[in-house]
């Protein structure tokens, strides 16, 4: 029997796509990750007028690091904990910064500043009701 699958995080992202889920103010056009449901976060801004959007699926590398230490609960670490690569990526069309794990297998070794990525999404956990799915990035040049 296939495993059911679900998001980790209700709301981040349409694992279909895939795509990250978020919201443009139609007043300003500022664009937010996540998704914002009651007013536009713009300062200068003070509209409630709100669409919702998909996020583009590919960004350039905007800084990276290595996750040596267990985040607490709620996230649910592999025992024995496996460091992994976070990187911040500057959406291809919105501009915006979204942070995220790289791929499985992917690590700062293999990252730079500027390379293009492109989201995915991979299991985070896998518990008795589903696989608990997540996006990550990994390089657009890389085939595993």
């Amino acid at each position: 029997m296939t495993p059911v699958q679900q998001v980790a995080v209700e709301g981040f992202f349409d694992p279909t796509i895939p795509a990250l889920l978020g919201t443009r103010c139609v007043e300003c056009a500022t664009v937010f990750f996540p998704a914002e449901e009651t007013s536009c976060r713009n300062p200068h801004c003070t509209s409630t007028a709100l669409e919702a959007m998909t996020l583009s699926t590919r960004g350039t590398v905007w800084s990276y690091t290595d996750a040596q230490y267990q985040p607490p609960p709620p996230y649910v670490a592999a025992d024995p904990y496996v460091p992994f690569a976070l990187a911040a990526v500057e959406l291809e069309k919105e501009g915006i910064v979204v942070l995220g794990q790289l791929a499985h297998g992917i690590g700062v070794d293999q990252l730079s500043v500027g390379m293009e990525v492109e989201l995915v999404t991979e299991v985070l956990y896998s518990d008795e009701e589903a696989e608990h799915l997540v996006w990550k990035w990994r390089p657009v040049n890389n085939n595993g």
